[in-house]
């Protein structure tokens, strides 16, 4: 991994999870949807003894009557993560490039790499939004864009992904793994087309990171060659059980959830602005904080119980730290602790 991708990323405060006040992550630190919660807590009487269904016919169920699309335009897999390592295989012939805005989620790079393909990063412009003009000019067969992206939190305006789309000359990934913070999503869209793939996750807004479940969403034909790379069982049951009753009984948690995290979001990126910091504005539960020097910072916040992810050399913003939103009471520790950074 280089330092162009800045893999070099590091977790401060004890390997995060450990940290007293853990900003690390972008995971949900308002809590778990309670219907997932409450499906983990009735598993006692399941079989583990059983393989869970090859198909996720539960969750694709659940998240096609969600989402309004067919449970054939739907595929589960372990996290979003999952889904992309599987669609790079499908999708891309050995040696053919993948075209990728950067600084964007540092794993994208490493699934083209371990998937064979060439890698074309194009850099997003200064305010965040996917340079789709280049993206178009590298005529890469595969496409990938984070939206919101990561680090930055920054959104693709609707008029950027439709050109995109439009116009790309093979498959085009809208990974919308914070999409919810957003309130929009191509999925619906997704399925009328023959060139898009949607990848979410259950691993941020509805709180089940350590269930490691995500799903792909696009057209059935498409969605069946992601599923061919993909292999059987790649959702435990467990998992599957969990995430279906979230998405059937826990939509309003999920908005209650989202309008808090806004709020919290907005007033901690003017509190952080009133300190002079450099922050831009985020459609994530995350914040990306510019600072001089992001190792030193990070080990500073360590240094008081708090773990950010501090990124240094980033494509385009240089050092940032990106920091999860939480409750209330974790941002004003955040605020109180960012107010002593000597700079």
């Amino acid at each position: 991994m280089t330092r162009a991708g800045y893999e070099h990323l590091t977790v401060y405060g004890h390997e995060g999870r450990q940290a007293e006040c853990d900003l690390s992550d972008n995971t949900n630190r308002f809590g778990s949807a309670p219907s997932a919660l409450a499906s983990l807590a009735g598993w006692a009487g399941g079989d583990p003894a059983r393989y869970p269904t090859t198909g996720n016919e539960a969750l694709r169920g659940a998240l096609a009557s969600w989402l309004g699309v067919g449970p054939n335009q739907v595929v589960g897999g372990c996290g979003s993560n999952d889904i992309l390592d599987s669609a790079m295989r499908a999708l891309g012939a050995p040696g053919s490039v993948l075209a990728y805005t950067t600084p964007t989620f540092v794993m994208t790079p490493h699934f083209a790499r371990a998937n064979s393909l060439d890698l074309m990063p194009v850099p997003s412009r200064p305010d965040g939004q996917p340079d789709v003009e280049a993206l178009l000019a590298t005529r890469a067969p595969l496409i990938y864009v984070a939206t919101p992206n990561n680090p930055s939190g920054v959104a693709a305006a609707i008029g950027r992904i439709r050109l995109l789309v439009d116009r790309a000359p093979g498959v085009v990934i809208l990974d919308e793994a914070y999409t919810e913070y957003l309130g929009r999503s191509w999925a619906a869209e997704a399925v009328k087309r023959d060139n898009v793939l949607v990848t979410r996750t259950f691993s941020k807004a509805w709180g089940l990171a350590g269930l490691r479940i995500g799903y792909g969403v696009g057209a059935a034909a498409l969605v069946l060659e992601v599923e061919k790379a993909r292999g059987p069982f790649k959702v435990n049951a467990v998992a599957e059980q969990a995430a279906a009753a979230a998405v059937q009984h826990d939509q309003a948690w999920l908005e209650d959830l989202v309008a808090r995290t806004r709020v919290i979001r907005q007033a901690t990126i003017l509190r952080l602005r009133e300190l002079g910091f450099a922050v831009s504005n985020s459609d994530a539960n995350f914040v990306a904080v510019s600072v001089t020097n992001a190792a030193e910072a990070g080990v500073f916040l360590a240094g008081r119980g708090i773990a950010v992810r501090a990124l240094s050399g980033v494509p385009v913003v240089g050092d940032v730290l990106r920091i999860t939103i939480g409750p209330q009471p974790m941002m004003d520790r955040l605020i109180e602790a960012l107010a002593q950074l000597p700079r």
